[in-house]
């Protein structure tokens, strides 16, 4: 089968990926755009979990104020060489972090971070809430899980659904940007100011 050009471009503008790994998902897919993208983000995350046990010693601390001047957040973000922490790419993640961050409120970055004690008062809310409206003892657990679940995706930033994406977690971005770059890539710690609070 013969890949266009034309088709190989617009498949890169879709996912930033490089021409010539468009070119062979393309041919891996028959062509077909949707299984190329799949193609692409499967060997990308391969490659980019292969890279989570890096040293990240680099990086930068973003500031960014929110239009009207009464909402900021400081982000930290780490690579491995400060080569990739000057590019626009990794400005540009850190950016979409940091207004990720001013936008949905995250309270850790992961779910270990989140204080074991809430954890457990939400655990049991969930389930007083459950056994209030009558469900069955034998789905109880179930239903707590999921909604500690929805808490973990509500509360935890690489979880949270990606603002300008909501298709994706912020977690996918940071995935996606580790296999473009090549470097290992951690999200430190964040914090988000709002005057009066």
């Amino acid at each position: 089968m013969s890949i266009s050009a034309a088709d190989v471009k617009a498949l890169r503008e879709r996912t930033g990926a490089g021409m010539m790994d468009c070119k062979k998902a393309l041919a891996e897919s028959g062509g077909d755009p949707e299984r190329a993208i799949a193609y692409l983000r499967e060997k990308g995350l391969a490659r980019a979990a292969s890279k989570a046990g890096r040293v990240t010693k680099e990086g930068l601390i973003l500031a960014y104020m929110h239009p009207g001047d009464k909402l900021g957040v400081l982000v930290e973000i780490n690579c491995e060489t400060d080569f990739v922490a000057r590019t626009d790419e990794f400005r540009q993640l850190a950016k979409d972090i940091a207004m990720q961050v001013a936008a949905a409120n995250p309270t850790a970055v992961r779910r270990e971070e989140i204080d074991p004690t809430l954890v457990e008062a939400e655990r049991q809310i969930y389930r007083q809430q459950a056994i209030n409206e009558g469900k069955p003892e034998k789905i109880l657990d179930k239903i707590v899980d999921g909604k500690l679940e929805k808490f973990y995706a509500e509360s935890c930033l690489l979880e949270q659904a990606f603002v300008k994406d909501p298709d994706r977690a912020v977690g996918d971005l940071v995935q996606q940007t580790i296999a473009r770059l090549g470097e290992n890539i951690v999200l430190k710690r964040f914090v988000r100011f709002r005057l009066g609070e």
